[in-house]
C-alpha cells in the first residue's frame, strides 16, 4: 500500500457526514483527526477530533475542506480501512471496517490488529 487513499478509504456517506458536523459547528475547525490510542478490553480504539493544525508528520487523507488528516502513530493500525457512516432507526456513528483487526471487545469499542 503505496497510495495515500489505500491508507484510509472515506466512503461518501462518511464525508458527507463530516461536512454536516463541521458546518453545524461554525468556524473554529478545518476538519478532523482520526488516530488511536490505547484502551478498553482489547487493546486500541479509534480517535477522532476537530482538527486545529496539521503537524508536520500527519498524513494528510484529503485536503480540501474538511480536511481529514491520520495521525503518524495511528497508520500501521488504520491502513486498508475504510470509514463507513451508520445510521440506523436507534443509532447513528462512524464505522472502521477494519481489515487488520482480529479481535474486538463485547461493546466494539476496541480492537486488536494481528501481528506484523
Amino acid at each position: 500500500m503505496n497510495d495515500i487513499s489505500d491508507i484510509l478509504i472515506i466512503t461518501e456517506k462518511a464525508m458527507e457526514r463530516f461536512h454536516y458536523i463541521l458546518n453545524s459547528q461554525g468556524s473554529g475547525s478545518k476538519g478532523f483527526r482520526i488516530g488511536v490510542k490505547q484502551m478498553g478490553c482489547s487493546d486500541m480504539s479509534y480517535t477522532m477530533d476537530f482538527l486545529k493544525e496539521v503537524k508536520p508528520d500527519d498524513i494528510i487523507i484529503k485536503s480540501n475542506e474538511p480536511t481529514i488528516v491520520l495521525d503518524f502513530n495511528a497508520k500501521q493500525y488504520i491502513e486498508g480501512t475504510e470509514l463507513d457512516w451508520l445510521e440506523q432507526k436507534l443509532e447513528s456513528k462512524f464505522i472502521f471496517n477494519n481489515p487488520n483487526v482480529v479481535g474486538q471487545c463485547g461493546c466494539g469499542e476496541s480492537f486488536k490488529i494481528k501481528e506484523r
